[in-house]
């Protein structure tokens, strides 16, 4: 496949087939994922890929747990919130495989002040994200996909605790693995004339 048709054709897939997910598939995507950039060559990613097992249960009832605090917070109604949790729950339950994506933050340089100490985190976020992008257009190519969610973000502590991560490692996202059950339609975009500046550049 050209790689711009690759590039074009990955689509976000929330629908998966009922079958598992081969373990030499998984490894090669994530060997693609290494190959991202990242800042000083720091490649502070880390990978935990969860089956269907305890782990996964633990993970997904403790991460629905605070899902469900939240949205009581923020004034939905239970019934309505109940049913919220309840779809993120069955998808986090019924994906074939998750990959869950973490900064390492111990591969980040440690600046003496915080104006740098932030940038150096950013530049471990970007870089953790390049890999993310790497790993869904890997799948791709295998005839695998995958679905980006960033749920990890909003109960970290809940991760690290279910899945006995070490201290350093901070919950970016989950990827639902598997193989597609369904065929998305190319999603819209805005045109490049809307997005793009140029700057001394010949037009």
């Amino acid at each position: 496949m050209h790689s711009l048709a690759l590039l074009e054709g990955r689509r976000t897939v929330r629908l998966f087939e009922d079958r598992e997910v081969p373990r030499n598939l998984l490894v090669r995507a994530l060997e693609a994922a290494t190959w991202a950039p990242s800042a000083h060559n720091s490649q502070p990613w880390r990978f935990t890929v969860i089956g269907k097992g305890e782990a996964r249960r633990r993970l997904v009832e403790s991460m629905s747990l605070r899902f469900m605090e939240d949205l009581l917070n923020d004034g939905v109604p239970r019934s309505e919130a109940e049913l919220i949790v309840s779809a993120s729950k069955e998808r986090f339950t019924r994906a074939p495989a998750l990959v869950l994506f973490c900064l390492a933050r111990g591969d980040l340089e440690d600046y003496p002040d915080e104006r740098r100490r932030s940038a150096e985190r950013i530049m471990g976020v970007q870089s953790l994200a390049a890999a993310i992008e790497n790993f869904l257009l890997a799948l791709h190519a295998l005839g695998l996909a995958g679905c980006w969610r960033c749920a990890p973000l909003f109960c970290p502590g809940e991760v690290k605790a279910a899945l006995g991560l070490p201290e350093d490692h901070e919950p970016q996202a989950i990827v639902e693995v598997g193989y597609p059950a369904e065929r998305p339609e190319k999603p819209a975009r805005r045109p490049l004339s809307e997005v793009l500046r140029l700057v001394d550049f010949p037009s």
